[in-house]
């Protein structure tokens, strides 16, 4: 039996490993536990109760006013007592995090195989977005298994000389979570109740989440200027699920605050975001998951970054890079509101390049045989 750790620490982490947690534990040649960091403790227990699942080590390492040096430090000392304890053969670790990064490091130390689920993304700055551009690179010298989500990605790992032989390209997780995500979310009666006074029939809904250290200060003025302008449409209705970074709070607690056609939530749980997402029109995000979950509901996204490590939506006509720029994002906003030739139409049947729902079945195969 191959013991595997499964590492994770944020909301979007959880969400991208949670099907292939479930996936692996049903194999018996695989003894699975899940560690989690909490390193966005509020945002991350929620998703664990949806999926059904109980990590078998919580670090907790959330603590107010802390920054990188101090996130860094506690999740290695703390991840290395659980590899002592667990001693896997195999670690796997998902994306661009902090706790990704550590946990690879923490392997890496006890020269443990990684595993790194969502390999190859790549902006070619390595301040944007900081740190996870950073954090995406290292880990790729440290992983013996490199699950890539698309060719890009792929490529990008040759690129950069990983042995061909160390990378497979299965799709992306998220569009196995999503999937499964959407049948249970449609006959939850409690989601549609919190949000019976929103018009979802007479106005499209615009969808907006930003959390990005990138974009803290101008570029979050720059966002909440642009969903102010939006707000004066008397065809929109504008849903902000507001992150718990103060950074961003404080900013959109004071431009948008009252806003009529404006409604200022607290951060959505993933079945509630799941719920919005598919009654949206259209998505404006800085986020990097909903880039690749938007998509798999048919909704064209407007990305809120300069860069974005993962051109496939952008490529295959499902999303559209704008950056903070507020002339940019109101032209191309307008253009899709209004489905000016026929915007909208393409970007909402374009096909979605991040998957087919089989993601995890293929991970745990390769480690399965390898």
């Amino acid at each position: 039996m191959k013991k595997v750790l499964i590492i994770f620490g944020t909301r979007p982490e959880a969400i991208k490993l949670a099907p292939l947690v479930i996936e692996m534990k049903k194999s018996p040649e695989f003894e699975v536990k899940v560690c989690s960091t909490g390193q966005h403790r509020e945002m991350l227990d929620q998703v664990l109760e949806f999926f059904n699942i109980t990590p078998d080590y919580e670090l907790n390492v959330m603590k107010s006013g802390q920054n990188l040096f101090d996130v860094t430090g506690s999740i290695l000392a703390k991840v290395d007592h659980v590899i002592n304890d667990f001693m896997p053969n195999v670690i796997i670790v998902q994306g661009d995090t902090t706790t990704a990064l550590v946990g690879a490091l923490g392997g890496f130390y006890h020269q443990i195989d990684i595993a790194h689920v969502e390999a190859g993304l790549r902006t070619g700055d390595i301040y944007a977005p900081f740190p996870e551009e950073a954090n995406r690179l290292l880990i790729s010298k440290l992983a013996k298994y490199h699950f890539a989500p698309t060719t890009n990605a792929q490529q990008a790992l040759l690129y950069e000389r990983v042995p061909e032989d160390n990378i497979f390209k299965v799709g992306n997780t998220v569009t196995d979570a999503i999937i499964a995500a959407t049948e249970r979310v449609e006959s939850d009666k409690s989601i549609e109740d919190r949000f019976k006074d929103i018009d979802f029939i007479n106005k499209k809904i615009i969808l907006v989440t930003a959390h990005r250290r990138e974009n803290f200060g101008e570029g979050m003025e720059n966002i909440c200027s642009v969903i102010k302008q939006l707000a004066a449409r008397t065809d929109v209705e504008i849903i902000f699920p507001v992150h718990l970074n103060p950074n961003v709070r404080s900013v959109v607690n004071t431009k948008l605050k009252g806003v009529e056609n404006i409604h200022l939530f607290e951060p959505f749980d993933y079945p509630e975001l799941v719920w919005m997402m598919n009654r949206s029109y259209i998505v404006l995000t800085d986020s990097g998951g909903i880039q690749e979950e938007a998509p798999s509901l048919g909704k064209p996204v407007l990305v809120l970054r300069e860069v974005t490590e993962r051109p496939e939506g952008v490529e295959a006509g499902t999303a559209c890079l704008v950056g903070t720029d507020t002339a940019k994002i109101l032209y191309y906003a307008k253009r899709l509101l209004d489905n000016t030739e026929g915007l909208y139409d393409r970007m909402a049947k374009a096909v979605n390049p991040y998957g087919d729902g089989h993601c995890c079945k293929r991970i745990a195969g390769i480690l399965r045989r390898s």
